[in-house]
């Protein structure tokens, strides 16, 4: 017999009760999902019903597998690019790897990533790429990409390296400090997106209409802040192989930030969701005074 496809709210909702490993009343649940007490309470009823929680709220073997066909396989990170904004600390050091506050910051999503349950790792290299390898003796499971073009053609560069690798994945920038390493999870529901809701951005942001990102703009109002940790469906990753292959080929296309083939020229064809993160979530470190900033060490 096929397996019952769980709702949005289902899903959220059994997700948050597996994390967490011990009873949550329907209040927390609500304070930890964003949903409202009504909406949790009909849901709860539902779960108890398919046997998918049981009366104490505690997931049951029969819930477990109505998550795993939403179980994350794997995290890409990019990590090619030279930093250039963060000169002169990444003339000698590839930005990833730059330390802040005594640990890396892509350490800071590895161990989400880890924290997740997720095994396997790839990381797009370029830049100073053989630094990465010191890496391996804390994370000894990755698995290391070269791109040789990454001096000469954006990051979509990277993507096509790794396109057929995007299935039931997150990809993530590598330059990103993680805060709430939460926002890293072992199941995700749908291919999405994350960002900051802001009134005023000057920033890369994303316009939606019923939670389905719409647009990829710089600059706007009432929208959302950009961040660059995504996740993408099976479905959504075979057409996204497809994609990035037409828009590297075609002319410009190299220079194009990955992301653009699905929310800029071939958006028509994906409907990518906006999975909102808050203030403090995540620390994006543009420059090397942002980074003296946050790292007293570096201003001397």
């Amino acid at each position: 017999m096929r397996k019952m496809k769980l709702t949005y709210n289902q899903f959220e909702i059994l997700l948050e009760i597996e994390r967490n490993k011990m009873k949550l009343s329907q209040r927390e649940l609500a304070k930890n999902t964003n949903l409202s007490l009504g909406t949790i309470n009909k849901t709860v009823s539902e779960l108890l019903e398919y046997n998918y929680i049981d009366k104490n709220n505690l997931i049951t073997k029969k819930g477990l597998e109505a998550l795993e066909p939403y179980r994350v396989k794997r995290a890409i990170f990019l990590a090619a690019g030279f930093g250039s904004r963060m000169v002169p600390i990444t003339l000698n050091t590839p930005k990833p790897l730059v330390l802040v506050n005594g640990k890396r910051i892509i350490e800071t999503l590895l161990d989400a990533v880890v924290k997740a349950g997720i095994e396997e790792i790839i990381i797009v290299t370029g830049y100073l790429g053989e630094q990465f390898e010191l890496l391996l003796k804390k994370y000894p499971n990755i698995k290391f990409v070269y791109n040789a073009k990454y001096n000469e053609a954006n990051n979509i560069s990277s993507a096509y390296l790794i396109k057929d690798k995007f299935a039931n994945s997150y990809v993530l920038e590598s330059d990103l400090l993680l805060y709430n390493s939460k926002l890293i999870r072992k199941y995700e529901y749908q291919s999405n997106f994350l960002g900051k809701y802001v009134d005023m951005s000057d920033d890369w942001c994303l316009e939606t209409k019923n939670g389905i990102i719409t647009k990829e703009k710089i600059g706007g109002y009432n929208c959302y802040q950009m961040y660059g940790i995504s996740y993408y469906t099976e479905e959504d990753a075979k057409k996204m192989e497809i994609d990035i292959d037409k828009v590297y080929n075609m002319p410009g296309g190299k220079e194009k930030y990955w992301e653009q083939v699905i929310l800029d020229v071939y958006k028509k064809n994906y409907q990518i969701a906006i999975r909102p993160c808050y203030e403090g979530d995540i620390v994006e470190i543009d420059t090397f005074n942002e980074l003296k900033a946050i790292d007293k060490v570096y201003d001397v």
